[in-house]
């Protein structure tokens, strides 16, 4: 099998839940000793030095980038270069390059398996022609894929119910996050009886909720997140650096820090409202702390419906002051752990993927 995967800022993951899938399956494919060959798509531009592989997987690299205006040539071009290479399976993570799949299956016999990502059209940031067109690039990634991933089985329900496609359900592995806890000392320079928050900033993932309910309520939080990427996290930031019991940290993408401020938590808050099973919450399931996340389908899912949920800024304000008893807290902690180790953890997740992707190499033929 020659596997193209594509749609990712690249590899090694320093952005998102898609660089982390591709670089897991990266070293479940090293892990295996398999023949089959592998080609990971990255931006230039996030990659200055550009090395040719990675583990067993080669790297191509285009000048543009992979998010923002740029994502959608970014995709096309390098799924057209996939063709060209003759790939026999295209694993596309996203729907931005969609648009260039109904001429992909007229002149290839590749086979094309799309992650659709969550329902991105709905997200807040896209509004008027962008969201529209997001929506058009979703319709034609279903109409065109070979097969459809979903992450989590309230999207597939929508996919069933809005357009009668039956997809693929993947999650996500976070058993990543507590891969170097035998090397990583806690940090003691953060404040006592935290809880942490993490996730890029953006009005879908409720940031200024839950920052407006732990100033309101005087309680500890470490909030991670690429606060100086735009204009709402700028003025988040500014808001809120007064707060004492706030520390707004950059992204941090060095394991070991990371580890260190995530097993010194006492909770986890979880604002994601957008999209399907989100890794931040399947990695944060791993420490068996309690979850307070915002409720909606997905998360519920994800965790079972066995986590604590939100819908506003009062009511995280209730879960975070009023005390949970330590049994309580063990419980809800432990149920977190059990649902992570029995569904989120690569080895299943990377197994899944190969599986199918093999098997549509034999469809191919």
């Amino acid at each position: 099998m020659k596997l193209a995967i594509l749609g990712t800022v690249g590899i090694p993951g320093r952005y998102g839940g898609f660089e982390t899938l591709a670089e897991n399956l990266v070293r479940d494919h090293a892990a295996s000793g398999s023949a089959d060959e592998l080609t990971v798509y990255c931006s230039r531009t996030a990659y200055p030095d550009a090395p040719n592989t990675y583990l067993s997987a080669k790297l191509r690299y285009s000048r543009l980038n992979a998010n923002g205006v740029q994502s959608v040539l970014y995709d096309a071009v390098t799924l057209m270069d996939a063709v060209a290479r003759r790939n026999d399976v295209l694993l596309l993570l996203g729907v931005s390059g969609a648009i260039v799949l109904p001429f992909i299956r007229l002149i290839s016999r590749a086979r094309i398996v799309t992650n659709v990502d969550g329902i991105e059209w709905q997200r807040k940031k896209w509004s008027g022609i962008a969201s529209k067109f997001i929506r058009y690039s979703e319709r034609l990634a279903l109409r065109y894929s070979h097969v459809v991933i979903a992450d989590n089985q309230g999207i597939a329900d929508y996919l069933r119910e809005e357009y009668e496609v039956d997809a693929e359900v993947i999650a996500y592995g976070g058993d990543n996050a507590v891969e170097c806890a035998d090397n990583a000392a806690v940090s003691g320079d953060l404040p006592a009886d935290y809880a942490i928050a993490l996730c890029r900033i953006e009005p879908e993932n409720n940031v200024a909720m839950i920052l407006e309910a732990f100033a309101k309520a005087r309680r500890p939080l470490v909030f991670v997140g690429n606060w100086g990427n735009s204009a709402y996290g700028q003025e988040l930031r500014a808001r809120y650096k007064s707060h004492k019991e706030l520390r707004l940290l950059d992204p941090i993408y060095d394991p070991k820090p990371l580890y260190s401020i995530r097993a010194g938590a006492s909770a986890y808050v979880h604002g994601h409202s957008a999209g399907g099973t989100n890794p931040a919450l399947v990695e944060m399931m791993h420490f068996g702390i309690p979850v307070y996340a915002f409720d909606c389908i997905f998360n519920r899912y994800t965790t079972e419906e066995r986590a604590q949920y939100f819908g506003d800024a009062e009511a995280l304000t209730r879960l975070i002051t009023e005390e949970m008893p330590q049994q309580d807290k063990t419980f809800n902690g432990s149920a977190m752990r059990e649902i992570a180790r029995r569904r989120y953890t690569w080895d299943k997740i990377s197994g899944h993927y190969f599986s199918v992707l093999r098997s549509e190499v034999k469809n191919s033929i």
